[in-house]
């Protein structure tokens, strides 16, 4: 849906059984069954896929370009591409997003804020610039 492009490999996984205390930096892509009490950051923004699966519990910030959620997050979110809340979804803090997809059933106790997609780098040229030739 919406020509996604996510990475859809998943290079790590945390085990149901596992908890983590702590930060948890990853890159590629990442599931998480466990819980994890501290903040999940991806270290190459452009191509983090991160799935928070329905028995996952994660205490602290997320950073990733693309984010499943189905279980529960308590703290901000960030995702620079895709976000998606399926049915079991719950966050309970600020959500930052470029482009989202909520299921029914999903909840978000907090603040929804669309990020546009990034400015380019490019020169700005005017009409009358180009006219004129003054544009370099």
């Amino acid at each position: 849906m919406f020509g996604r492009q996510a990475k859809s490999e998943i290079d790590s996984l945390v085990g149901i059984s596992a908890r983590i205390e702590g930060d948890l930096k990853f890159s590629g892509g990442l599931r998480i069954d466990g819980e994890v009490h501290g903040n999940v950051v991806a270290l190459d923004g452009a191509d983090s896929m991160l799935i928070v699966s329905e028995h996952a519990r994660i205490e602290g910030e997320v950073r990733c370009a693309s984010l499943v959620v189905n279980g529960f997050i308590a703290g901000a979110v960030y995702s620079s591409e895709l976000l998606e809340l399926q049915p079991k979804g719950r966050i309970h803090g600020d959500v930052h997003y470029r482009l989202l997809e909520m299921h029914g059933g999903a909840l978000v106790t907090g603040k929804l804020t669309h990020e546009p997609q990034p400015a380019y780098d490019e020169p700005v040229f005017h009409l009358t610039d180009i006219v004129e030739g003054s544009a370099a």
